[in-house]
């Protein structure tokens, strides 16, 4: 198969749809071609005319290790063209940083779900470029997890940069096809093109979303390989918890939570005994680790590994929100008192007086679920197959594959 990138390098008709105009890329570690070429070194190496260059939330080098640590603009020390920021000074590109190009091609591996940032990054991209009359490419890469969708929309209200609109955590879209669906739903006016995928399957085993015939590169410096991709959109919630995600191990967000004064295997027992359903489609594992820095560094935590791999992974009905859902909810039985949640003197993601797990799942509706002693996984599945079923005929006039 052929991602997007690899198909421009390939195709004369689009390169020569670019000739004689300024080209901006916006890229990060894993923008890299079939033979492991970063993007930018290809296409200037092709003749393209690449005049400034974008680094998303960890940079363009994705060097920076946590959520909300910046990256200045910096000046390519090889090719001497301009590396904007869209996680420094601003998140959304300013004037400035369009008129630096005509063409803005958009080379990010997502992850597939809400609150990864590059999902943001590309709806303020294509406003932004509505504004000033440029032209924005996405060369699509697929979605690591593939078509299932899962999860509650994100209430009006609470948007921020992990939550750009209504829609639910775990997408099952492509950033090609996401991007149809914001200038459909903003009604934007902007030139936009996607290079789609040669024969992505994104159903077809072994893979189901990401080519087994494709090396794996972090996006970001936490997404260390396909399992993590896959439980990301469950796992990814516990950065509104006190409970560790994993940060400062070697398996950051494949973890259910991790701490010292929790007993994981009695959390997998009131699970199983909650809804066993939902701990369908993977293995879990007791484990232990021992932070080297973030929440309880230096302490030895109890935990529970998910292994969404190997022949422990079923596609169809592994459900990896409701899974960290369900492990929430059975602390919470468990521990009446426990204090999971992080509270707003904690600004995610910089928001004001939010509770973040409220940012993080886009409004009150699961930590309240979790905190309600009389409410049912049957409650948060009948929201949650709701709103799923109304995101997947939204969206389906947008699929390209």
């Amino acid at each position: 198969m052929k991602f997007g990138i690899d198909r421009l390098l390939a195709e004369a008709a689009l390169q020569e749809a670019l000739q004689g105009k300024r080209v901006a890329l916006v890229a990060h570690p894993a923008s890299v071609t079939r033979d492991l070429t970063h993007s930018l070194d290809a296409l200037i190496a092709a003749g393209i005319n690449v005049t400034s260059a974008f680094g998303p939330q960890h940079g363009l080098k994705g060097d920076k290790q946590d959520n909300m640590v910046e990256t200045a603009d910096e000046t390519d020390p090889v090719y001497g063209i301009p590396v904007f920021s869209l996680y420094g000074e601003v998140r959304r590109p300013t004037g400035q940083m369009m008129s630096s190009a005509d063409v803005f091609l958009f080379d990010l591996q997502d992850l597939g779900c809400r609150i990864y940032t590059f999902v943001t990054t590309l709806l303020y991209l294509l406003e932004e470029a509505a504004k000033h009359g440029k032209e924005v490419w996405v060369l699509d890469r697929p979605n690591p997890a593939g078509r299932p969708v899962e999860g509650t929309l994100l209430v009006p209200g609470h948007e921020s940069f992990v939550g750009a609109a209504p829609m639910p955590m775990r997408h099952g879209l492509t950033m090609g096809e996401m991007g149809h669906w914001f200038i459909a739903h903003f009604g934007l006016d902007v030139a936009y093109r996607v290079i789609d995928m040669h024969d992505w399957l994104p159903e077809a085993g072994p893979g189901y979303g990401w080519p087994t015939d494709r090396v794996w590169i972090n996006p970001s410096p936490n997404a260390a390989n396909l399992n993590m991709a896959r439980a990301y959109a469950g796992t990814v919630m516990i950065e509104g918890a006190t409970l560790s995600e994993g940060r400062g191990t070697t398996r950051p967000l494949e973890v259910l939570f991790g701490a010292p004064d929790v007993d994981a295997k009695a959390v997998l027992a009131e699970m199983h005994r909650l809804a066993p359903e939902w701990l369908a489609g993977c293995g879990l594992r007791e484990c232990w680790f021992e932070p080297t820095f973030h929440k309880h560094q230096g302490q030895l935590c109890n935990a529970l590994m998910v292994h969404a791999e190997g022949p422990f992974y079923a596609h169809d009905v592994f459900r990896p929100w409701r899974l960290q859902a369900l492990a929430f909810k059975a602390i919470r039985r468990l521990y009446p008192d426990y204090p999971i949640w992080r509270g707003k003197d904690f600004k995610y993601e910089y928001t004001e007086d939010m509770v973040a797990i409220d940012v993080i799942n886009g409004g009150p509706g699961l930590r309240e679920w979790v905190d309600d002693a009389a409410a049912s996984p049957h409650n948060l599945d009948a929201e949650a197959a709701n709103d799923e079923a109304s995101w997947i005929a939204t969206v389906r006039e947008h699929l390209l594959y």
